[in-house]
């Protein structure tokens, strides 16, 4: 391929986004992955949805073995110019409130200080009650 080395934009790579016509972006590099899509064990449709953005945390996920990832320079086409990929956001969770472990624990001490004092007597109570009807 003439193309071997050139520097491509997210955009450019976009446009590559049919069975026909499909390339992918892993790890600053940009693959045209058309040839085989038919072999690939994940199927095709696995390929098609990966075109049009940063596809290195898909392929990393997926774990690849060494032979698919000598493979893939069969299908190097060039690189990705960097500036185009849009910058990945860090999770921020939601503000929630602080879960106090010693509050739940003061509450479950003081309702089994309430608790176990009435159980005993109602245990006691049910005894005493028990003997004399039975004697």
């Amino acid at each position: 391929m003439g193309t071997k080395g050139k520097v491509f934009t997210l955009d450019e790579v976009s446009e590559h986004n049919t069975p026909q016509d499909c390339w992918l972006v892993i790890s600053g590099k940009v693959y045209d992955v058309s040839k085989f899509l038919e072999d690939h064990p994940g199927g095709d449709e696995v390929l098609l949805s990966a075109t049009g953005k940063d596809a290195t945390d898909d392929f990393e996920d997926v774990g690849h073995s060494s032979s698919a990832r000598s493979m893939m320079d069969d299908y190097y086409v060039g690189e990705i110019d960097n500036s185009t990929i849009p910058t990945k956001t860090k999770y921020t969770p939601p503000k929630q409130p602080h879960y106090n472990q010693d509050k739940t624990s003061e509450f479950i001490i003081k309702l089994l200080q309430f608790l176990v004092p009435i159980a005993i007597l109602g245990l006691a109570f049910g005894i005493r009650l028990y003997y004399t009807k039975s004697t």
